[in-house]
């Protein structure tokens, strides 16, 4: 199928994106990478009126590190998430997660932004936001707020963000202690949505005890979901078997998973 018919404008400033929402109202839609939008379009799941192309908008694209905290600009792509030497040292969750999404045609041009504001359980990247406790920035005429990830995501495809503004940057503090972070996803061919999928970030003592635990879960509810019972069995402990099996078996029963092509819920629950 193709999409329905609609109006394009492609603002060169954030102000002049502003403007085109307000005039525009709800049948508006922001146009970053366009890998989710632009298919629920061809399906006509999504009929916008007219789309905003932020694209041309400089001064979203960025990776940097201010103090102890990551920042990374809603345009940023995945290509420049795989290939920053800073996420490399200091961030591979990030690769773990871009190297498994879609193909490099769609890497090249998606956004992180974008992966994010779609507020669709299924994508990869909102359980690292979770596992990593991200901030992320929402802009509009009236000035910019920050929103903890924990309250960004409100239902299917429902988010934080409010008729009339844009996500414009995520940040992220990096926990004091020996850090590691990783992100792991059961897929049916290589590019796939996950069947279920799972971000962890670990923090430790210099006794070797676990002082964070960070554990976000793909496509196993209806919003990216944060594995509290997980987190906390492996806070205090060293990591050790019984700790990791008891987190384990808490995210498969808190998680509520729907039956779909890529797998029943019993079979989600086991990943």
């Amino acid at each position: 199928m193709i999409p329905e018919q609609f109006g394009y404008s492609a603002p060169t400033s954030l102000q002049e994106a502003f403007s085109l929402l307000q005039e525009l109202g709800e049948d508006a839609k922001i146009l970053a990478g366009g890998h989710s939008l632009i298919p629920m379009m061809k399906l006509r799941l999504a009929t916008p009126f007219h789309l905003i192309d932020i694209n041309k908008i400089p001064g979203l694209a960025y990776i940097r590190e201010e103090g102890n905290t990551l920042k990374i600009g809603a345009l940023t792509r995945e290509v420049d998430l795989e290939e920053s030497t800073l996420i490399h040292d200091k961030y591979p969750i990030f690769i773990d997660a871009s190297k498994l999404i879609a193909d490099p045609q769609v890497r090249n041009f998606g956004t992180l932004g974008g992966n994010i504001a779609h507020g669709d359980a299924a994508n990869d990247h909102p359980a690292v936001m979770i596992a990593l406790r991200a901030v992320v920035e929402i802009s509009g005429a009236g000035g910019s707020r920050t929103v903890a990830i924990d309250d960004f995501f409100h239902g299917f495809y429902m988010t934080a963000i409010e008729q009339g503004e844009i996500l414009t940057e995520i940040r992220i503090s990096r926990p004091q202690s020996k850090f590691g972070s990783a992100y792991h996803k059961v897929e049916r061919k290589v590019g796939d949505y996950a069947t279920a999928g799972v971000a962890i970030a670990l923090g430790m003592d210099d006794k070797g005890i676990c002082t964070y635990a960070g554990i976000g879960l793909t496509n196993v509810n209806a919003t990216p979901m944060r594995a509290e019972r997980s987190e906390a069995a492996l806070i205090g402990t060293n990591l050790n078997a019984e700790a990791i099996n008891l987190a384990a078996r808490h995210a498969s029963e808190d998680c509520q998973p729907s039956s779909d092509l890529r797998g029943d819920e019993e079979y989600k629950r086991h990943q």
